[in-house]
């Protein structure tokens, strides 16, 4: 009786349990659902009106980039470290064109103080779009409280150019220092074979020499050079002014700041680089005259780029024909990636899916990347030949680089085009393996053990690199140089002699590329979208940008990250922290290096 009893009891407290913890479930996951619905009505709003009368208002935040990378926040989390905001540049071209022809955008507002990284191809595209919005005879005013180089070419477009009050223009040129490690490898008894085709090909130096070499010399000057014209042509025409005076302003800016007992604002206005000293609370008082006062008074009548743009979108009727802009965005290399770098087999998944759909008309490829692996090149490079052989046209599209295994993917294109300061070309083939027996033997560990042939453990870097092994690497990257060189020469139309006294390793401007036959067009993005569909002979079409697919949640907890997300312009950063920079992002792109065949075309050009 007792024994029942208490089974029963048992029984209504083992339900009323299960009643309570189902309850409990359901209002943990209530709470958890209206948490996540509170973060998406944060994130995201819906579009409002564009105002009549308004400026546009261009304000780059972080590094201004072919397409923003999302790192994996978790990751970020664990390591302590902040991400780095970033503005994708199709975005601002887009909003700039669409607001060029919009009756609803009367100006154009620049503000650069967020701008960090950004290269001159891209600056140079920008400033293109916001010239063909001044030509419409709409006004353009641009303000920094300071200007760095790449700011300062970028606000040099506008009509008017605003400065703080205790700012200065920083233009120190351009320049290209090297890292040379061969002293501490040698040091450390750690030698570095390299095998490689080229003379120019200069990536491998960095461990092989102390100093720069005579040819990479030479061909880093002339590349300065050429860099250096387009900035100070279109420095000197957009202000007006002669370039000899820009010249005398970088060449001798302890002079000018001499002249006015050390203004560096005053001597800037006396090179005519800028027009105004302002306050920021003067500077929107100047606009809220020029363009007109928001609502409530406070503030100038702007819409900012991502608004514009989400109207725009909302509004837009989709074109039936699309052209797919797909990015190589990075180092190339072997297997899948995420958008830091570029993955052969991923960016051929892309390739082929475009070429897959019946909706997608022609594709541009947009290449931001100096090279990499020589196989995962290889792959991206088939799958464009493929898309073409299907009918459907392929156009590259050249950012800032776009050299050694960045050329070599341009090559499936049927045309390529390519801004005047693209970096491009680099056509040679290197291998890099080091070896650490000689350190070993210092800390007393010694290697030994039974191979059934020569080669076997014959790239063990704890082992001394064996003769035949480097003869059979030796002619595996020559057979790769003429590989690459044939491959030129059939999409270029060239004989091989003729690529081979262009090649060598050596890299060139886009502008002198095009001379040279290794691109068809010189222009930006936009023009080469045009060429795509005018091939494809569509008149009404949609420009779209695929990308690889990451699951929802990761896609929110970025988003998050992202709107927190500090920027660091340049000069931000102390010396010292960006020394430490460069050698771990060094090291971390070595680490990336995963060609099966160890045979590599990359460029050392992207910090130019």
């Amino acid at each position: 009786m007792v024994k029942g009893f208490l089974r029963v009891l048992g029984l209504i407290f083992a339900g009323l349990w299960r009643t309570l913890n189902g309850l409990r479930r359901l209002v943990f996951n209530l709470v958890f659902l209206l948490l996540i619905a509170a973060v998406i009505a944060f994130v995201w709003q819906p579009p409002r009106p564009v105002p009549e009368g308004a400026a546009l208002l261009v304000r780059p935040t972080g590094a201004l980039v072919e397409q923003t990378v999302l790192d994996d926040p978790i990751g970020l989390l664990r390591a302590g470290v902040a991400p780095v905001s970033q503005t994708a540049l199709h975005d601002l071209l887009e909003a700039v064109n669409a607001a060029r022809d919009d009756a609803r955008i009367k100006a154009l507002v620049i503000e650069t103080d967020g701008l960090g990284a950004a290269s001159l191809t891209k600056l140079a595209e920008l400033r293109a779009a916001i010239a063909a919005f001044k030509a419409k005879g709409k006004p353009v005013l641009a303000r920094g409280d300071r200007f760095t180089q790449g700011q300062y070419y970028l606000a040099s477009i506008a009509d008017e150019v605003h400065i703080g009050p205790d700012g200065f223009v920083l233009l120190p040129g351009l320049a290209r220092y090297v890292s040379y490690f061969k002293g501490a490898l040698d040091k450390l008894g750690v030698t570095v074979h390299v095998f490689r085709v080229g003379e120019y090909k200069s990536f491998s130096e960095p461990f092989t020499r102390a100093d720069m070499s005579d040819a990479d010399r030479e061909a880093s000057q002339d590349l300065l050079a050429g860099l250096w014209s387009v900035i100070r042509e279109d420095v000197a025409t957009s202000r007006r002014i002669e370039p000899d005076k820009l010249d005398g302003y970088v060449d001798h800016y302890d002079d000018a700041l001499a002249a006015t007992s050390g203004d560096a604002v005053r001597a800037a206005q006396d090179a005519g680089l800028v027009d105004v000293a302002s306050t920021r609370d003067q500077w929107r008082d100047l606009l809220k005259t020029r363009v007109g006062a928001s609502d409530d008074g406070k503030d100038f009548l702007h819409v900012e780029v991502d608004r514009y743009l989400t109207n725009l979108r909302a509004h837009w009727i989709p074109a039936e024909d699309k052209v797919a802009v797909l990015v190589a965005q990075g180092a190339i290399v072997d297997g899948t990636e995420s958008r830091s770098a570029v993955g052969g087999d991923s960016l051929a998944r892309l390739i082929r899916a475009a070429r897959e759909d019946e909706r997608v008309k022609a594709v541009v490829l947009r290449i931001d990347s100096p090279g990499g692996s020589a196989w995962a090149s290889e792959v991206i490079r088939r799958e464009l030949e493929l898309t073409r052989d299907a009918g459907k046209p392929v156009v590259a599209s050249m950012s800032s680089v776009a050299a050694s295994g960045g050329y070599w993917i341009a090559t499936g294109a049927d045309e390529i085009w390519a801004s005047p300061a693209s970096l491009t070309g680099s056509i040679g083939i290197f291998a890099l393996l080091p070896n650490f027996a000689e350190p070993l033997d210092r800390l007393g560990i010694t290697i030994d053990g039974v191979a059934t042939s020569p080669l076997a453990g014959a790239f063990d870097p704890r082992r001394p690199l064996e003769p035949q092994a480097a003869n059979a690497l030796q002619l595996g990257i020559e057979h790769g140089y003429r590989r690459f060189l044939e491959t030129v020469a059939k999409a270029r139309d060239m004989s091989i002699a003729e690529v081979e006294t262009i090649a060598r390793g050596r890299v060139w401007t886009g502008e002198s590329a095009s001379k040279l036959g290794l691109v068809d067009e010189l222009g930006g993005l936009d023009a080469a979208v045009k060429a795509a569909a005018a091939r494809a002979r569509l008149e009404r079409y949609e420009t779209v940008w695929p990308e690889a697919e990451i699951g929802p949640g990761q896609r929110l907890l970025q988003r998050l990250i992202s709107i927190a997300a500090p920027h660091a312009p340049d000069g931000a950063e102390s010396a010292f922290g960006r020394l430490l920079g460069e050698v771990r992002a060094d090291a971390a792109e070595l680490l990336r290096w995963n060609d099966p065949r160890h045979l590599y075309t990359h460029c050392l050009c992207e910090a130019l």
